[in-house]
């Protein structure tokens, strides 16, 4: 029987994307998204699919539930995808939306991963990938909360990595850059949500960032589609010998080199430039 996979965030871009080409590759997929729209509109389509909403651990427990039974007990890999940005300057940004932003990018992850660890440690094997981001390697401007996730979870998955060498579990972080999806439109919802716009002393940057979330089209050259992050995954998932780390865009390629080559204020002046 083909292997099962869990994967998070499925309702749009790469977790949709992933979910439907890793089961045209035969793996049995096991869909999840937030919404019950979501989930009933990737059932039409021919995947199997639950509820789990990363800022609930009812319904991450109720979710990991229903994987093990779909899968007998038999769960190969997890994909670790559901995520959001917070945009907004630190300085402006409330207390509580950074928690909501930890417990979706990291919180919700962890208490998944701890759920389905024991299942893979008994089998023997397993593959746990975690999608990253450029901007878990270096930071910009007004995305403090996304960036302190991201890193954060970059520092977890090397530990967790380091405690799982002497096992057959193998994990994978997956670090794009820009990529088509609606991640813009569901920044500008926590965005609009979090920020007050008028009274910041940012406010001529947000008038920007408003207008950069509400255009459907991106307007970053090196943006690339969904379907980019489907070979890394494909190997980090089939390698015997998975890659602890797959950058993909330039940008990640660039800027993994520049944070390595470069002294510190240097750097900080290039990204300064393009945020």
């Amino acid at each position: 029987m083909a292997d099962f996979i869990l994967i998070t965030g499925c309702s749009t871009g790469i977790g949709l994307h992933l979910a439907q080409r890793l089961q045209q590759e035969g793996y049995q997929v096991l869909a999840t998204a937030r919404k019950e729209n979501d989930v009933t509109r990737l059932q039409q389509s021919g995947l199997r699919a639950h509820k789990l909403d990363l800022n609930d651990e009812h319904s991450i427990e109720a979710a990991v539930e229903w994987a093990l039974a779909e899968s007998d007990g038999q769960l190969y890999a997890l994909i670790n995808n559901g995520a959001y940005g917070q945009t907004g300057a630190i300085e402006d940004l409330p207390t509580q939306a950074l928690r909501e932003q930890f417990n979706t990018n990291l919180f919700g992850w962890h208490h998944l991963l701890r759920l389905i660890l024991p299942t893979m440690l008994q089998q023997n094997r397993g593959r746990i990938i975690q999608i990253s981001s450029v901007l878990g390697l270096v930071a910009m401007k007004y995305r403090g909360a996304y960036n302190a996730s991201k890193f954060a979870l970059e520092g977890y998955t090397d530990t967790l990595r380091l405690e799982l060498r002497d096992t057959a579990i193998q994990i994978s972080l997956i670090e794009p850059g820009p990529i088509r999806s609606q991640f813009r439109s569901n920044a500008l919802i926590k965005f609009q949500q979090h920020i007050d716009v008028a009274t910041s002393r940012h406010h001529e940057v947000y008038q920007q960032t408003l207008q950069r979330l509400q255009n459907p089209t991106p307007k970053n050259p090196f943006t690339l589609e969904p379907e980019s992050c489907l070979k890394p995954v494909l190997h980090a998932l089939r390698s015997k010998h998975a890659k602890t780390r797959y950058g993909v865009t330039f940008p990640t390629h660039l800027f993994a080199l520049l944070r390595r080559i470069l002294p510190t204020r240097w750097l900080d002046s290039i990204l300064c430039r393009s945020a």
